[in-house]
């Protein structure tokens, strides 16, 4: 399992985008609403379960996706399912913790 991760610092906090890293480059279609899992914003860096878990419990605002992401946040307490918005039958959840 890895994850796609980009970390950057937003307003004096770290924001961590971070996806699955097979939903990188993909399109996500539902009606009107099309999403692109981009490079450019979840990164290029491919970290595994261990980094992935130091990212997201050093992170004060973050933007995850895709379901191994999401139930890794939640595994660990950050997040909730009731967050966690469904859309093409993949998962999105933004947390702020500031």
């Amino acid at each position: 399992m890895q994850f796609s991760v980009k970390i950057s610092d937003y307003q004096k906090n770290t924001m961590v985008n971070m996806s699955d890293a097979e939903l990188i480059g993909k399109d996500i279609i539902d009606g009107e609403l099309k999403i692109h899992i981009s490079e450019s914003y979840y990164g290029t860096q491919l970290v595994d379960k261990d980094q992935a878990t130091s990212f997201l419990k050093s992170a004060s605002i973050l933007n995850l996706v895709g379901k191994d992401t999401i139930s890794l946040a939640i595994e660990l307490g950050i997040g909730s399912e009731s967050g966690v918005k469904i859309i093409s039958d993949i998962p999105f959840l933004i947390i702020f913790n500031t």
